[in-house]
């Protein structure tokens, strides 16, 4: 019976969230029909089946399954022998409630007399017995380590694998975890969704390993503004400031490979292709949609799929591949009346550019006092591959262009 397992949906996931069931169990099922919603560290997104027939449901909805796990079959239901012993429940899709227990090999059962304890967890994990003795040999905790054998079990290359990249038994991270604060009365827990634990990980991982500087420039918008306003009566629709912030920022990363690049440990990843992310609030969350070849589209396209990008995302219809492969991010908080602020480079990105609110501010322009639309840009950077003078030079460039609009399309 062909089994429908947890799939990977995106590069960084190792683990996905069972939101919704569209067909139920006992359903007949069509081959790519949608029958169930998955949400992964970046997105939900529907799911088809690869094969016609009966639904069985393994895993119920709430259900947090490790990628490669199964999480259902489609064919003709086999009966279990009568003789057949109780499965054991396994992981944490069976602690929820409704979940169908899974069966487990008797090489993967506690063993006599085991009490609760973290050994006994982690003998109910789904490993080879080679591997768990490689773990115990590497001092490995095998509940973080995900299976790459059939039906998501742990093998050998998967431990040492995980020994590489420093995993380290859970007992470790606790010492090192911040002491348990007393619940106030009233209070209420909310649960951190794939997509928020993620941003969590990631941005506390950015903070504590990347070392970042800031630089800042006032920009006078005049231009752009004026480009803005004779764009809306030329294309449908028409760019908006943060469509033409993307531009200039995608142009002025084109002249300054290291911006558009990462840092690799042992040296930098200049990337070929300028894929610029923006930043986009969702109800409870933080998405960061990716337009690709930014420096080579117009502004009408780059207008137009920024706008489906965004609907998209609001809508929770975006993918995972549309979410990944950025080069950099532009992050505006100027719609809510934010001046200036300094955002978290989303690693290994070198820098993030945060967009402040256009105000009008008295400069001095040719010896007098103006009144102009100024615009404060923060270029937050990776003082590891983006140095102060080639952050600066790019940051300039970005206002250059932003300055005279008429550049970013010659």
């Amino acid at each position: 019976m062909p089994d429908v397992i947890m799939p990977r949906l995106s590069d960084s996931m190792t683990e996905g969230t069972i939101v919704r069931w569209l067909r139920a169990d006992g359903d007949e099922v069509k081959r790519g029909e949608e029958i169930v919603e998955i949400e992964t560290d970046k997105a939900t997104m529907a799911y088809e089946s690869d094969h016609a027939g009966t639904l069985a449901i393994r895993e119920p909805e709430g259900a947090v399954v490790a990628v490669g796990a199964v999480i259902a079959t489609v064919g003709e239901a086999v009966a279990a022998p009568a003789e057949q012993a109780e499965p054991v429940a396994v992981g944490v899709a069976a602690a929820a409630e409704g979940a169908r227990p899974a069966a487990v090999p008797p090489s993967e059962l506690p063993a006599n007399g085991a009490s609760g304890n973290g050994r006994a967890a982690e003998r109910r994990v789904k490993a080879s017995p080679l591997a768990r003795r490689i773990a115990r040999e590497l001092d490995v905790e095998l509940a973080s380590v995900t299976g790459s054998g059939p039906h998501g079990r742990i093998i050998k290359r998967d431990v040492v694998a995980a020994a590489d990249a420093g995993v380290r038994r859970a007992g470790e991270a606790a010492m090192l975890a911040p002491a348990a604060v007393a619940t106030p009365e009233g209070a209420r827990r909310q649960e951190l969704t794939r997509t928020q634990s993620l941003i969590a990980r990631r941005m506390t991982q950015s903070r504590s390993t990347v070392p970042e500087f800031a630089l800042e420039v006032d920009v006078d918008m005049s231009g752009v503004l004026r480009m803005r306003s004779d764009l809306k009566a030329l294309a449908d629709p028409a760019p908006s400031l943060n469509d033409l912030i993307v531009k200039a920022s995608a142009l002025a990363l084109r002249r300054h490979p290291r911006a558009n690049g990462s840092f690799a440990e042992d040296g930098f990843t200049l990337h070929p292709r300028v894929n610029v992310a923006v930043a986009v609030a969702v109800e409870g969350s933080l998405l960061t949609p990716v337009v690709r070849d930014a420096d080579t589209k117009s502004l009408g396209a780059i207008a137009q799929e920024t706008r489906e990008l965004v609907e998209r995302a609001r809508a929770g219809r975006i993918s995972p591949a549309e979410l990944d492969g950025a080069t950099f991010t532009v992050s505006n908080l100027g719609m809510f009346g934010i001046d200036r602020f300094e955002g978290i480079i989303n690693a290994p990105q070198s820098a993030i550019l945060c967009v402040g609110a256009v105000r009008d501010r008295p400069v001095a322009v040719d010896g007098e006092v103006a009144i102009r639309p100024i615009a404060t840009l923060t270029l937050a950077c990776d003082h590891r591959i983006l140095y102060g003078a080639d952050a600066a030079a790019f940051l300039v460039d970005i206002r250059r262009f932003l300055e005279q609009p008429m550049a970013m399309v010659l």
